[in-house]
């Protein structure tokens, strides 16, 4: 079967309508109209020589400890909360609007803050992200009023159409006393409503004997369109108007500045620090430019929608997979745009570089670098599934997810039989097991869904499989997985595509399961793969 991702006009468009269904802006009933199912208070201010340096206030204590694990997410979460993190007074578009310089920091390093806004002063509020009793985060710090500017209009490269800006330095964040973890500053402007979020990892300097949390910025920054121009398209809405790079110096579009993290990520995290397993925190640029910051991780997880990768990335998940540490991939068409990361004005890896189809025009590739195409297409294909276990088939698709082997210690607890349908549990995109290409053996499949494609019948797969180092791959093989973990009611409301509690109870129980178990060391050792990849398919 031809596994060619769309690389026509049509794909900008496609991409963009996919991203308003994938993250729930769209209910199901427009998914026929997609084009391209691929086969395939209190604190303080510094003003000094025109920038701000917002200290900290008094810290409210130190991160808890777990011995050798270091940070303990379960002592995090025992803190009070802050339901009122949201946004909720967005305001006109480019009331207040900002990014860090930095996609992430290590506990008590400084970013600086990129704010430009038509208030004449907002604050900043950081707010770590968790479970903290169900209110989803609390507040770490808070600005004093700083003064607020409209910064510069951005500008477009006439090369490679990336949106620029030159947006000077607002304000100097501090980060001490700040727990690692995944944050969401809220810019607040005063005197003219408006409010935006802006994302910030505080990473993990180490990860041995804890599980990965991996923020995936790539993705989050190809898919943003702020300026006018993404990864997909630029103003037009075709193809050949998308931006051949694209740069973290500006603000996220998507879900008021927070890119795709409440969508794909928010909820796996709430879930996994409820449980108090040992965390580590970290994103998809330290994972590339840290050769050994995976050593020694019990678990390591791609949240739910994670799909730009560079070589990098991908050697260093794999290399961590062969010395034993467990892999969870939660989403669905994961590690499928090879990319390049690059510097920007900024600093190192603020440049993401993905020409797909017009690789052969990337002047990096001249000079010898690796195409920056889909994994599995030429020069030098290397389809996914070689890492993952499943390999990306298409979109866009709504169907139920259907159990296959209810006996797997994955489901144990779920009550789940043979043949149990979960509506709406499958989409947007979808992987599956697919032994025409590079597939480790053995491997089980657990749930085995029946789609269509545009058309073209095919199935999901949820798989399962395990390695020599003892190490044990998961791959959901639908995106809507970690969407589904905060699924309630009975789905008619349209809320999470129509995801139901009962899809909702399963999805929790499965992932509790998994981390667990992923935690605990090489699942393989405990829990190794049967296969059953003829008993489902019928073939080898």
């Amino acid at each position: 079967m031809d596994q060619e991702y769309m690389a026509g006009d049509g794909e900008g468009a496609g991409r963009r309508r996919f991203l308003a269904i994938a993250t729930g802006a769209a209910t199901a009933a427009g998914l026929g109209t997609v084009a391209g199912c691929a086969s395939g208070d209190a604190g303080g201010a510094n003003m000094a020589d025109g920038a701000g340096s917002a200290k900290n206030p008094k810290p409210s204590g130190s991160p808890g400890k777990d011995g050798q694990h270091g940070f303990d997410a379960k002592a995090e979460n025992a803190r009070p909360g802050n339901a009122d993190w949201h946004v909720t007074k967005a305001g006109p578009a480019r009331a207040i609007e900002g990014f860090a310089d930095k996609v992430s920091v290590l506990p008590g390093e400084s970013f600086g803050l990129h704010v430009s806004t038509t208030a004449p002063r907002f604050t900043v509020s950081a707010y770590r992200m968790g479970w903290y009793g169900g209110a989803r985060a609390r507040l770490v710090w808070r600005s004093e009023a700083l003064p607020g500017v409209r910064q510069p209009e951005h500008t477009v490269d006439s090369g490679t159409r990336m949106v620029r800006t030159r947006w000077a330095r607002t304000t100097t964040v501090e980060t001490k006393d700040w727990p690692e973890g995944c944050y969401l500053l809220r810019l607040d402007a005063q005197g003219g409503e408006g409010q935006r979020f802006v994302p910030v990892t505080v990473r993990s300097a180490a990860t041995a004997g804890r599980t990965v949390v991996v923020n995936a910025v790539a993705t989050w920054q190809a898919y943003n369109r702020w300026g006018g121009y993404g990864s997909y398209d630029g103003p037009s809405g075709g193809y050949a108007s998308r931006s051949l790079a694209v740069s973290f110096d500006r603000p996220y579009e998507y879900d008021d500045g927070a890119g795709l993290f409440l969508v794909y990520e928010a909820p796996l995290l709430a879930l996994a620090e409820r449980l108090g397993i040992p965390l580590a925190y970290t994103t998809t640029t330290d994972v590339a430019r840290e050769k050994r910051l995976l050593e020694g991780a019990s678990a390591v997880l791609s949240l739910g929608h994670d799909e730009y990768w560079s070589p990098e990335q991908r050697a260093h998940f794999t290399a961590a997979r062969d010395a034993g540490t467990n892999i969870a991939i939660l989403g669905a068409n994961c590690c499928f745009r090879r990319i390049r990361l690059e510097p920007s004005d900024l600093g190192p890896d603020r440049t993401l570089v993905c020409y797909k189809s017009s690789y052969d025009q990337d002047p990096g590739f001249k000079r010898g670098h690796p195409a920056t195409v889909d994994f599995r297409s030429p020069p030098a294909a290397d389809p996914e599934s070689s890492l993952l276990g499943v390999i990306y088939d298409g979109y866009p698709v709504d169907a139920p997810y259907v159990v296959t082997n209810p006996g797997h210690w994955l489901f144990e607890g779920t009550g789940a039989k043979a043949g149990d349908r979960f509506a709406h549990l499958v989409g947007v995109e979808y992987d599956k097991v697919n032994t025409g290409f590079p597939t480790p053996r053995p491997i089980e499949i657990l749930a085995h869904s029946p789609v269509v494609c545009e058309g073209r019948p095919s199935h999901q797969d949820t798989a399962y499989y395990t390695v020599p180092s003892g190490a044990g791959v998961f791959a959901t093989g639908t995106m809507r997985w970690v969407e589904a973990l905060d699924a309630t009611g009975d789905g008619r409301s349209g809320a999470n595509h129509g995801l139901d509690a009962r899809s909702g109870a399963l999805t929790t129980r499965v992932t509790e399961n998994l981390l667990r178990i992923f935690a605990a060391g090489p699942a393989g050792r405990t829990h190794p793969a049967q296969d059953n990849v003829k008993a489902v398919y019928g073939g080898s």
